[in-house]
Order: C-alpha cells, then sequence, then structure tokens
C-alpha cells in the first residue's frame, strides 16, 4: 500500500505544483524589481520544485577538453538489457578522436540514476574513453523480463566488460565495488580476456564490520524480513513494471534527506532568498542540484534485499563466502589487475577501511599494482565530485589507470 499512497498523492498534488511553475514565470516576468510580486514567484519556484520525477535527467555534456583540443560528445546506447544499459560518451570532431583507454564507470543502483556521477563522467573524458551503466527505473521494466538480483548485477557488469572488450578499466564509486570486485574475480579466474586492466574501487563498501557508520548500523538493526516487510512495496498502475516488487526511489530518498535534514531544509531556504534577492545564478546552482537529487530510481527488490543482507549484514565477500550463480568468488585468483582503493576521510556513508579491505582480499596482486589514497575533508559525495576531485584524486586515478598500460 506504500507505493499506491504515494501515487495518489502525487497525482494529487501534480497540478498544484505545475500551477505554481507557471505561476511563478508568469510573475517573474512582470516585476523587475524586489517586491511582493518577486517574493511570491520565488514562494512558488521552490513549491514547484518540492516534487519528486522519475525519468533519469540529461547527461549534459556537449563538450569536453581532450588531448588540447575540444570534442563533441555524442551519447550511444552499445548494448540495451531490460534492467539496463551500457551507454558510451563518444568523443566526435573534425579530426580523429584520440586513442585513449576505456573505461567503465559502474553507477550505484541505489535510489538515483546514474546522471548523478555526472561530473565524474565529465573529468574522466579528459582522458578516457568512458562507457557508463545506466540503470533503468524498476518500476519501468515489465514483469516478464524476470527478476534482477545481485547476481544478475554481477553478470551485467562482466557482460559490459565484454562488450568492451580487452585492454578495459573498471572504475566504480559506492555501492557496486562489491560486484565489481566480483565481476574481475570471475572473469580472472575465467582467463577472460575481458578482465579489466585496472579496478578503481571509491569509497564502497567492501567490507562493513570496519568502523560502522549509521547507514551499516541501521543494515543490521533489524532482520531481513523486516526490510522486505515493511519497505518494499509492488508498483502501482499506470506503470509499465505494474505489480513489480521493488524497493522504492523515494523510500531510499527519504531516508538519505532524514540523516540531513536541516542542511536540505536551509538548501531550500536559500533558493528562496537569492530568488527574492534576484541572485539568479546562486539559486540556479541549488535549483540544478535538486533536479538530479530530487530524481528517483526504483530497485529491483531481488537486488536491494541481496545486498542488504550479503553485503552489509553477513558480510559475504570479506568472509570469502560470497557466490555468484552457485560459484564461490575468490578475490586471490585476480594477479593481472591493477587495484586502486580511494577513501573520504569524511566518509559518514562509507567510512575509512571499508574499501582498503579489498586490498587484503586480492592476494594475488603484486604489491606495485596495488595503490590506495585517502583523500582529507572529503565526505562521501567528495570522493568522486567537487573540487578535490578533480584536483586531487582524479590525478592520482589517472595515473594508476595510465601506469597499468604499460
Amino acid at each position: 500500500m506504500l507505493y499506491q499512497a504515494y501515487q495518489l498523492q502525487s497525482d494529487f498534488t501534480s497540478p498544484w505544483r505545475l500551477m505554481a511553475q507557471h505561476l511563478s514565470s508568469a510573475l517573474w516576468l512582470q516585476d523587475t524589481e524586489r517586491s511582493v510580486l518577486r517574493k511570491m514567484s520565488a514562494a512558488c519556484d521552490v513549491l514547484s520544485r518540492m516534487r519528486l520525477t522519475h525519468t533519469r535527467p540529461a547527461y549534459g555534456i556537449a563538450r569536453v577538453q581532450s588531448a588540447g583540443q575540444s570534442w563533441g560528445i555524442q551519447e550511444e546506447t552499445v548494448l540495451s538489457l531490460p534492467f539496463g544499459s551500457l551507454l558510451h560518451f563518444k568523443k566526435v570532431g573534425e579530426a580523429n578522436a584520440p586513442e585513449q583507454p576505456p573505461v567503465l564507470l559502474a553507477a550505484p543502483l541505489s535510489g538515483h540514476f546514474a546522471t548523478l556521477l555526472r561530473e565524474t563522467v565529465r573529468t574522466l573524458l579528459q582522458d578516457h574513453d568512458v562507457y557508463i551503466t545506466d540503470w533503468h527505473n524498476a518500476r519501468d521494466v515489465g514483469l516478464w523480463h524476470g527478476g534482477f538480483g545481485l547476481d544478475d548485477y554481477i553478470s551485467y557488469l562482466m557482460q559490459f566488460l565484454q562488450t568492451i572488450g580487452p585492454g578495459v578499466h573498471m572504475v566504480a564509486v559506492c555501492q557496486p565495488c562489491v560486484a565489481a570486485l566480483a565481476a574481475t574475480a570471475l572473469l580472472a579466474e575465467d582467463k577472460d580476456p575481458a578482465q579489466p586492466r585496472s579496478l578503481t574501487l571509491m569509497a564502497g563498501p567492501v567490507d562493513c564490520r570496519v568502523n560502522p557508520t549509521g547507514v551499516n548500523e541501521l543494515a543490521v538493526s533489524q532482520p531481513i524480513e523486516w526490510f522486505e516487510k515493511n519497505l518494499i512495496s509492488h508498483v502501482p498502475l499506470p506503470h509499465p513494471g505494474f505489480m513489480r516488487r521493488v524497493y522504492p526511489g523515494f523510500v531510499q530518498l527519504s531516508a538519505f534527506m532524514s540523516m540531513n535534514l536541516e542542511r536540505h531544509k536551509d538548501a531550500f531556504k536559500n533558493m528562496y532568498r537569492h530568488l527574492d534577492e534576484g541572485r539568479v545564478d546562486e539559486a540556479q546552482a541549488i535549483q540544478k542540484f535538486y533536479d538530479e537529487y530530487l530524481a528517483v530510481n526504483d530497485l529491483p527488490a531481488e537486488f536491494y534485499l541481496e545486498t542488504v543482507r550479503k553485503v552489509f549484514q553477513t558480510y559475504d565477500l570479506a568472509l570469502g563466502q560470497l557466490t555468484w550463480k552457485g560459484r564461490t568468488v575468490n578475490p586471490a585468483a585476480i594477479r593481472r589487475t591493477a587495484l586502486i582503493t580511494v577513501e573520504g576521510e569524511r566518509d559518514d556513508i562509507c567510512s575509512v577501511g571499508q574499501t582498503v579491505a579489498a586490498q587484503d582480499l586480492c592476494t594475488g596482486i603484486k604489491p606495485y599494482l596495488k595503490t590506495h589514497h585517502i583523500q582529507t575533508g572529503v565526505g562521501h559525495y567528495g570522493v568522486f565530485s567537487g573540487r578535490k576531485w578533480n584536483e586531487q584524486i582524479y590525478p592520482r586515478v589517472r595515473d594508476a589507470i595510465h601506469v597499468s598500460l604499460v
């Protein structure tokens, strides 16, 4: 009933928010000075943006600087599967695009769309040929496509790597670090030529027993049956995935926002104040963030429950008990892949120590192929976006990837 109640509320309030959006534009056009009309316009704008959307925003990466030239970026879907696509950011221009190492960016499937990594993509494009796992909204996937669990996520990663081909590198951000390490281990054990040349794990829950955060404590506070009973819903009409069991993105977003509720309230207050004072650029920066942050992506129930149980409750990978389709995942089988782990000093979602644990699991990798970096002064999102990502973290990741080419 949870999803049905949300759908009814969304359907009821949608006309009012649409009206507020049009009223905001009309009032703004009529008023050039700070006045009552300006205040009303600002209030209507804020009201119209306090809503969730369920469609992937555009990546919006039109051009990048690479190899001393400006290149146009053309998005092309290389492989489309029911629950996700392999999306390629192809460089186009008058000259032939430079030959750069291909990188698969493994995006989280955790309530937001892969566009949350837009800045990560843009930065990687400076020196790499970039692909991304573009996950679909589970509420738009018909029941006839079957379920999608952690095994399927790992399978998708392996299929995407094989599609890109030999010489590929993989960068995993947050949640998919476990699946990325598993996929690499399985390909290595099979001596598959598509096993990645390097694997970068950024702020991921490889071993949640280390320095547990509030997220980790919540995951073990209840048995998995509680999560299934209280957080899983059926997709209502009129969506294509009608009756599919999902962990709704709006539930995940509510949990995240409750962790920093005052900060989000202050952000909307600042948005109103900036609009009222005519500081449009500052208001637009906040608007842009929340247009992305409030775009939610439903997770298949199987994937969510298996991730909670195997990653956050029973620590299967860390304990050597993770399996894929009945086959034990053996990180020690990885020998030819360079391993880079990155953590944020102030990360309150995936704390220091949880990602670097991968280094101890991968006993087959020579020490000179292992790199670890702790970035001071950043939280979770600062590991893969923002100034310190661009200026301090990315150069280390880039250099480790390019060194592995030698």
